[in-house]
């Protein structure tokens, strides 16, 4: 039986080498020559907790109960629906170093809450001792620490390894590093080029080069060990960099992932450009493993792909966000040209600011109005002509049917699912931790900028 290693990274979206950009992550763009690149690979959630959630149960948010972060007082219904623990069902040793966004705060060490997910050993080294911008060095304890527990594993039964870190969450390291001139560096859209936007760019570009030598920190502890070929290896974020319009928002630069499988016998070299999303990582590892896939999953199992790059897995993906720092329930479909979005807090109109992450380009567009752009409750984008999704066309005529068609898709997966939100406002309980929506920032200390039915601060 094959091993199976996940590895992960955080607020990443797909800005790495493997996809084009000017990030100096060789070590991935080396993966994916090895596997096989998935081009259209998109989570559930665009925001942490509830994305690693759906991705490791296989089921929606609003089908787990991680409706928001896990920090602020959500939790998974059935944690022993997690993927490390169905593996341990099955004989599989399970190990975690690093972050997990599943339970409690990702920088706590609640060795007893990780096990509930499955996890037999926990190899996740203090945090305590780093400042927020030296955690990519926490994450290099966490890659050692994962590195000996491969020196030692028992060969003679599979194992399953998740190592996650920190990078590329904010804040980033301070010190832009020494082979990255950030005069020459382009920000993402939709951040303008100026010297604070280039700065933040290129401590991106830091920090993503230091997840990079962690993977390679895996791999080599893999070959070292002779279980490389042995061994499936899957490389994904949890959703969209830390930006204005990324991050916690349902256009493509929010819930595009970076994924990248890589199986020792099939689909080197690969890049598949079906549509995929993170809640078939659950059956696809099922029968690359030859497990019975539990029957409740959503997902569907894309191992096809491996084989057959143009196999198509689905005509349509769903996402969803709930709570991030603040309530703001938001739906979509989208097919491989069209995206539908669906916004249903009528009483709010505006962005919800606290869920943009602060950041110097958010800074430089409230400087310029960010808080004053109104958000339609309805958007189709062609993401053909649009890719950035800033063209609302839902009330052109010529794509009526299609609007149409997308609207009908997604009620009935929202019945299909039970989506609570097709009943009204999803309930709110007295352990939440929840922003106003009007509050202009996540880490507020004023009291007012907390809803009052929650613990607030």
């Amino acid at each position: 039986m094959y091993n199976f290693v996940y590895i992960n990274t955080h607020d990443t979206g797909r800005m790495i080498s493997p996809y084009g950009f000017d990030v100096p992550t060789p070590n991935l763009k080396e993966l994916a020559k090895e596997g096989t690149l998935f081009t259209q690979a998109f989570c559930c959630s665009p925001t942490c907790s509830p994305s690693r959630a759906a991705m490791l149960t296989g089921v929606y948010p609003h089908q787990n109960g991680m409706l928001g972060l896990a920090q602020r007082g959500f939790s998974l219904i059935n944690p022993e629906k997690h993927l490390a623990s169905y593996l341990a069902s099955h004989g599989y040793q399970t190990a975690i170093s690093g972050i997990q966004h599943e339970v409690g705060w990702y920088l706590d060490l609640d060795e007893d809450a990780i096990k509930k997910l499955g996890y037999q050993s926990v190899l996740t080294t203090s945090s305590n001792i780093y400042e927020k911008e030296d955690l990519h060095l926490w994450d290099e304890a966490n890659a050692i620490a994962a590195s000996k527990w491969l020196e030692s594993v028992d060969t003679t039964k599979p194992f399953m390894l998740s190592y996650g870190m920190h990078s590329t969450h904010r804040p980033y390291p301070i010190e832009v590093a020494s082979n990255i001139d950030e005069r020459y560096v382009k920000p993402e859209f939709p951040s303008v080029s100026n010297v604070g936007n280039r700065h933040d760019q290129a401590q991106y570009m830091t920090t993503a080069q230091y997840a990079d030598r962690n993977v390679k920190r895996i791999v080599d502890a893999l070959k070292e060990k002779g279980i490389y070929d042995n061994t499936i290896l899957v490389f994904t974020t949890d959703h969209g960099a830390p930006l204005p319009f990324h991050k916690c928002n349902l256009k493509d630069d929010g819930m595009g992932i970076s994924f990248i499988l890589r199986h020792p016998k099939i689909g080197n070299g690969t890049v598949v450009d079906e549509l995929v999303s993170q809640i078939d990582l659950f059956p696809t590892i099922c029968d690359l493993l030859e497990i019975e896939k539990p029957d409740y999953l959503e997902g569907k199992s894309f191992a096809i792909s491996l084989i057959d790059s143009n196999s198509k897995i689905h005509d349509e993906v769903f996402a969803e966000v709930n709570y991030h720092t603040s309530y703001e329930p938001i739906r979509c479909v989208r097919n491989k040209r069209y995206k539908y979005i669906r916004y249903f807090d009528e009483t709010w109109k505006k962005l919800n600011l606290s869920n943009i992450d602060e950041s110097e380009p958010k800074d430089f567009l409230m400087e310029h109005g960010l808080r004053d752009i109104t958000k339609p409750m309805e958007a189709v984008y062609d993401c053909y002509y649009d890719p950035n999704e800033v063209n609302n066309i839902i009330d052109r005529d010529d794509v009526q049917e299609v609007v149409k068609h997308l609207r009908k898709v997604l009620k009935e997966n929202m019945e299909k699912t039970n989506d609570p939100l097709l009943h009204g406002e999803l309930a709110f309980y007295p352990h939440y931790k929840v922003n106003t929506k009007t509050c202009l920032q996540a880490s507020s200390k004023n009291p007012d900028d907390y809803d009052s039915r929650g613990r607030g601060l």
